[in-house]
């Protein structure tokens, strides 16, 4: 079976993993039994596989080895961090004793230079974390160049700075299957697109987190990526656009259903925060929903999330000075109780759904 990336291949090789355990499992309980022929036959068969994906992906054969990836990418992150620290106090520390035109060449081939180091191990390392590592720093070059050569020419701040930087972590996080530079790419379109919102609706663009639904045409876009493109090829990256999305507008709906005077909405305070609390209860219930039918966890997970939070946040305007607070605190357990009563509900009917069975 060809398989055309590391996510997949590794997918596979733990599938082997658990058949293994089962595999001894029920021939210790005498339900299944191979002959040695077949036996020596599925762990040649699984051997030339797991060699042919270690050489090819350079996955986890082990549990310990897969422990130990863990802690590379930990690591991978923490270094990458450093250095770009690094990076940064280098700059600051000799930049002025250089002349503009030394500055500006600096600041221009710094971002080009690591970029072409990334591809080059990304080329090389078949695991991928040499190259994920030198991705970030290449970023955070980028960053810093663009802010530096703004303030070298005295240009004001502006948020068009927001969609190289998002262009340059979209290309390296699809380039190196990185998913943190799919979130700063993700948090600098949510940014711009937030800002030119604000923009549209006559504000300086610095100040558009003071009205949160500026926030609302980001969260569409987000949630519209991964229905619109495919990631074959990265499995991993659309449950990231639905979580950011789901973020991005359940956040600010959030904030305006306690804080409805910064809504654009020329109604009265408390009926706008009402009207919020109402689209947030009714969207974190669809977005569990739809998470269900769909066989997205994050979805569900983050629905319930905000839901538990709408709910929460009503019970205090409440009942919070109305109550003794052990009889608040019991109702806060009692509620705790039933939504695992919802959930577990939930789950059975969502067995039945797929399976046809009762649990």
């Amino acid at each position: 079976m060809h398989l055309s990336s590391k996510h997949d291949a590794q997918q596979r090789a733990d599938q082997i993993r658990v058949f293994q355990s089962e595999l001894e499992a029920l021939e210790k309980e005498g339900v299944l039994a191979l002959t040695a022929e077949q036996h020596q036959q599925v762990a040649e068969h699984h051997r030339q596989l797991l060699g042919q994906y270690a050489q090819n992906f350079d996955i986890d054969q082990t549990k310990r080895a897969s422990q130990l990836s863990l802690g590379m990418r930990i690591a991978s992150l923490f270094g990458a961090l450093a250095l770009s620290a690094s990076v940064f106090f280098l700059f600051h520390q000799f930049w002025g004793w250089l002349t503009t035109v030394a500055q500006v060449s600096i600041l221009l081939a710094a971002p080009l230079l690591m970029l072409g180091i990334t591809l080059f191990i990304q080329h090389k390392d078949a695991s991928g974390y040499f190259a994920k590592l030198a991705a970030l720093v290449t970023f955070a070059c980028f960053v810093l160049n663009i802010s530096m050569l703004g303030q070298i020419f005295n240009i004001n701040p502006s948020d068009k700075a927001l969609l190289p930087w998002a262009a340059l972590a979209f290309l390296l996080a699809y380039a190196c299957d990185l998913r943190l530079l799919l979130v700063a790419g993700i948090l600098c379109v949510v940014a711009y697109v937030a800002a030119r919102t604000g923009t549209w609706g006559g504000m300086y663009w610095l100040y558009f987190g003071q009205h949160p639904e500026n926030f609302f045409p980001a969260a569409l876009l987000l949630l519209a990526v991964p229905q619109l493109l495919p990631h074959r090829g990265y499995p991993d990256f659309p449950p990231m656009y639905r979580i950011f999305g789901l973020l991005t507008f359940l956040l600010p709906v959030l904030v305006m259903g306690n804080w409805g005077y910064s809504s654009y909405l020329a109604w009265d305070a408390d009926f706008i925060e009402g009207f919020y609390q109402v689209v947030g209860f009714a969207a974190s219930a669809i977005a569990v929903w739809f998470g269900v039918r769909k066989q997205w966890p994050e979805v569900i997970n983050t629905g319930v999330t905000f839901f538990v939070i709408f709910v929460y946040t009503k019970v205090f305007d409440w009942w919070w000075d109305a109550m003794p607070k052990y009889l608040f605190f019991l109702v806060l357990g009692l509620l705790a109780v039933l939504f695992l009563v919802v959930l577990k509900r939930l789950r059975a009917s969502n067995y039945r759904l797929f399976t046809g069975e009762a649990p």
